[in-house]
């Protein structure tokens, strides 16, 4: 969640800082804050955004070659001053910032208030950074040893940065279960949860593991595990350029991304679908193929965004591959005691490849021996470094928390995974298959198509921008579509939004139905269109406000409906990939039309990296 950044070399660290704290925001914006070694620890923190620290501090000392950032995503204690990071230890020598949950800190709280100590927080990252110290002056050790003494007791997820007064030229950095990124310039060193703070400076960077401990100085970076053995780091080269974080004239990211996806879902493709030739090719799944075909079943592990993702993919595999599907929340399956065999196919879905739950959940399925193929957009992340195959989606950096091109991106993934077992295990003829190719490889230039549309769609968010609540109803593969539109209408406008089957209206949601209900209903042609238009049809004699995501061409649907939104027509497997687009649309124009920052909701932040 929160969002760490370090640097330790020649330029002057604050402008480096602030302006990576800038470009992790997405990671949380409750409050932000840098310390700076100049001669002595100097510590800036303010509740609020990036831009509200920086207007608080013009004038002040900002000098110094060493420093650590933190915007925050608030766990413990609510988002103030004093909760913000980054905090200073009782003696003001130490300073630390934190990602990530300490969960037994009560304990260690109450054996350092039994020492004496007072707290300024109520935060988990006070506590440990003093416990920290206390190792420290107790252990007389260097902060270092005192780290490693201290992280072997602590339960939880994090990464820490800390800096000592008395080594103004070194950060200590420390990694369990949230992500840390090690740039490597010449004569500098940057960190940050991910490498976008980085980019400009530098493309080299090593991917800090679990139960690691990185001992950082301008020339000099040292591995360690928390046994105080050396590790050779292993230095990855970035292929991300600095464009693709940057908005590049939209008005907000989110509104970027989800025009990019027609060149995303293009990239996920590229190299890969060969219509010509009639194949697909997937180095990372095309070496499991064959426990994949023979599998009992597969299970699906995503959080949010992800999991709807999974939930379409379920109805795709179980269709084309004959193969049972699960579809689980990672942070309800991590905590069961579920049945894994040996020989089960896990697929483990996430845009950040950090997301905590799924990260864990997969750990365990891995230590049953089941197999691990990882879909992640992120490369080097944890979930790509703990699976046992798997493909990346390709789409670029997702800055918008509300996540769009990944969910397509993942979607175009997985249709051709399935297509690529179906194919090879002869549950489709070749004709369906070749078909579906070419549907598929069709996606990117329908995505542009319904883009166009957008005037429309702005002009319903007007008018429906008011409605307190919104029904989203699907059926088939545009069941998990409604789900997803619910969300993001949830995330973006703070409108209330429940996704439904259209069949299970007659169940509750029905009783909801008014002449002020706006009632989304995606409606594309495909096996189950006449009985959503029936569901169309007993939401209109009860007066509800109909606006429905139609095929191209379906005049028939759209003389019923009070407003509609338009894609080509498409074969239902693919068509989630297109019904989506003018729903994110929906939902981007609604929060832009009420005064929200989109990219930013309230409470929400990108990557959860802790539970």
């Amino acid at each position: 969640m929160c969002g760490i950044v370090g640097y330790t070399g020649p330029k002057d660290a604050y402008p480096v800082i602030i302006k990576g704290l800038k470009r992790l925001e997405y990671r949380g914006y409750d409050s932000t804050g840098v310390a700076l070694q100049n001669g002595s620890l100097k510590v800036y923190k303010k509740k609020g955004k990036v831009a509200e620290l920086e207007e608080s501090i013009v004038g002040k000392d900002l000098k110094g070659h060493t420093g650590i950032g933190h915007t925050r995503w608030a766990t413990h204690g609510e988002p103030s001053d004093a909760n913000a990071h980054p905090h200073q230890s009782a003696s003001g020598k130490l300073a630390m910032i934190h990602n990530g949950i300490i969960e037994n800190y009560t304990q260690l709280k109450q054996e350092l208030i039994n020492k004496g100590y007072q707290f300024k927080s109520e935060t988990d990252t006070e506590v440990l950074l003093n416990f920290i110290e206390e190792i420290k002056k107790n252990n007389h050790c260097n902060l270092e040893e005192a780290v490693r003494i201290a992280l072997k007791r602590v339960t939880g997820a994090y990464v820490i940065l800390l800096l000592d007064a008395e080594e103004p030229e070194t950060i200590i950095a420390a990694r369990k279960g949230s992500p840390l990124v090690i740039g490597i310039g010449k004569g500098e060193h940057f960190l940050g949860s991910d490498a976008s703070p980085m980019l400009e400076y530098t493309k080299e960077v090593v991917y800090v593991n679990d139960y690691e401990l990185a001992i950082v100085k301008p020339d000099e970076l040292i591995l360690k595990n928390l046994g105080n053995e050396k590790i050779t780091p292993y230095v990855q080269k970035l292929d991300i350029e600095l464009a693709a974080i940057e908005k590049g004239g939209y008005d907000h990211f989110m509104l970027k991304e989800i025009f990019e996806q027609p060149q995303t879902i293009f990239d996920c493709l590229r190299g890969r679908l060969d219509t010509t030739g009639g194949k697909i090719t997937m180095s990372g799944i095309q070496q499991y193929a064959g426990q994949i075909m023979n599998a009992n079943r597969i299970l699906m592990i995503a959080c949010g965004t992800s999991w709807h993702a999974g939930l379409v993919a379920e109805y795709i595999f179980e269709e084309l591959c004959r193969i049972n599907v699960e579809v689980e929340y990672a942070s309800e399956f991590r905590y069961r005691n579920p049945v894994i065999n040996p020989g089960d196919v896990i697929i483990a879905i996430s845009q950040s490849g950090e997301t905590a739950d799924t990260l864990v959940a997969i750990e365990n399925a891995k230590n049953q021996g089941a197999i691990i193929l990882g879909v992640v957009n992120v490369v080097g992340s944890s979930i790509a470094r703990a699976s046992h195959g798997g493909a990346y989606t390709h789409a670029g950096p997702e800055i918008g928390v509300a996540s769009t091109k990944a969910f397509t991106a993942q979607l175009a993934v997985l249709t051709m995974i399935a297509l690529k077992i179906a194919h090879e295990k002869q549950t489709i003829d070749q004709e369906r298959y070749l078909h579906l190719l070419n549907e598929l490889s069709e996606i990117p230039e329908k995505v542009a198509w319904v883009l166009k549309t957008k005037e429309k769609i702005q002009q319903l968010a007007e008018k429906y921008k008011d409605a307190r609540d919104f029904l989203y109803l699907g059926r088939g593969y545009n069941f998990p579509v409604a789900l997803e539109g619910a969300l993001k209408l949830k995330e973006i406008s703070y409108i209330h939004a429940e996704g439904y089957p259209a069949a299970e209206m007659k169940h509750g949601p029905i009783a909801l139905v008014d002449e002020h209900l706006p009632v989304v209903v995606v409606a594309t042609k495909d096996t189950y269109h006449h009985k959503v238009v029936s569901n169309i049809q007993e939401i209109k004699a009860r007066k509800g406000k109909v606006i429905a995501v139609i095929s191209e061409g379906d005049t028939d649907t759209a003389a019923m409906c009070d407003d509609v939104l338009i894609v080509p027509e498409a074969d239902e497997i693919v068509a989630p990939m297109l019904s989506v687009v003018p729903l994110q649309l929906l939902a981007y124009y609604i929060g832009v039309a009420k005064g929200y920052d989109v990219d930013k909701p309230r409470n929400l932040a990108k990557s959860v990296t802790v539970e």
